[in-house]
């Protein structure tokens, strides 16, 4: 199996359809955004162009009321791998969230159901007093997590709750990874940030332009719970304000410039030190001459 990964706009979608086209292999989705419907324009998903180029899947299976855990994509893509594996084709994985890949490859702690009342106070209270209760059961997780980080705090609280163990115990236990199970081609991406950071401005700007105001029109007239995932996709809060007359065209682009390349700043510090060293890592701008180099990297890991 190949795998591509890097922060957005780094050019892995790029590479893939070329690796594709040469191998007769098929795409897998995974990226957290381009799994939902609802936001093809915003979450960069393939063109029709694209598709006709090269197999797809798990790009826009899931509707944007269907929250996609890490869990749950991982559970779709073994799917899909083990179909093209069978299939005699290369499967080749493409995206940039590191959960999900840590999830299909390494595997997810076992962490029993949460009950539902547990979760349910723990969600409703906030997060200073969950965070003095976290202090009380699990110390450890209470010093390493931020004080504002609501989420991971109300997660490791609910856990130790409900089940008796920290959440780091759970974690240091891992089932259902594929790694030791396939042989992996992987290629980490990642190019100058100067580079990258100029294609995620263009990028935004060219969503605003080609689509995306009115799919987040769409999106936002389906009244959907703030804290869903593609209500949360990169754009969406910032084209939220311009159609509410809070922000102007000029501001909602430049505001969604920022998001990008923040979030990108975020893969990019994640793919550049979590992956295993023994990852190659392609650090130049994507051209012609560095996609024979990334092609090259792609087989010399067979």
């Amino acid at each position: 199996m190949a795998l591509i990964a890097g922060s957005t706009a780094s050019g892995k979608s790029a590479l893939a359809l070329e690796l594709a086209e040469r191998t007769g292999g098929v795409i897998i989705n995974a990226d957290s955004a381009q799994i939902y419907r609802d936001v093809p324009v915003l979450s960069a998903a393939p063109s029709d162009h694209d598709r006709n180029r090269a197999e797809h899947r798990l790009y826009g299976v899931r509707d944007g009321a269907e929250p996609c855990s890490a869990a749950e994509w991982a559970a779709l893509a073994r799917s899909e791998i083990e179909d093209v594996h069978a299939s005699g084709r290369l499967p080749i994985l493409v995206g940039g969230t590191g959960l999900y890949l840590r999830t299909l490859l390494d595997g997810i702690a076992p962490v029993p159901p949460i009950e539902p009342q547990v979760r349910e106070q723990v969600r409703a209270r906030p997060v200073e007093a969950n965070l003095s209760q976290l202090g009380n059961l699990d110390p450890g997780a209470a010093e390493r997590l931020s004080p504002s980080d609501s989420a991971r705090i109300a997660r490791a609280l609910e856990v130790i709750v409900s089940t008796g163990r920290p959440l780091a115990e759970w974690q240091a236990e891992r089932a259902g990874g594929i790694a030791d199970s396939i042989m992996l081609k992987p290629l980490v991406l990642l190019p100058p940030r100067d580079w990258l950071y100029a294609r995620c401005d263009q990028r935004f700007a060219g969503m605003f332009h080609s689509g995306a105001v009115k799919e987040v029109e769409r999106l936002l007239s389906r009244h959907l719970p703030p804290s869903s995932p593609v209500m949360r996709a990169i754009g969406v809060r910032e084209i939220g304000g311009y159609l509410a007359g809070e922000f102007s065209e000029e501001e909602a682009i430049t505001r969604g410039q920022q998001a990008t390349r923040n979030y990108a700043k975020r893969q990019y510090t994640w793919f550049a030190h979590q992956p295993p060293p023994g990852w190659p890592r392609l650090t130049t701008a994507l051209d012609h001459a560095s996609g024979r180099e990334a092609l090259a990297l792609l087989a010399a890991t067979a």
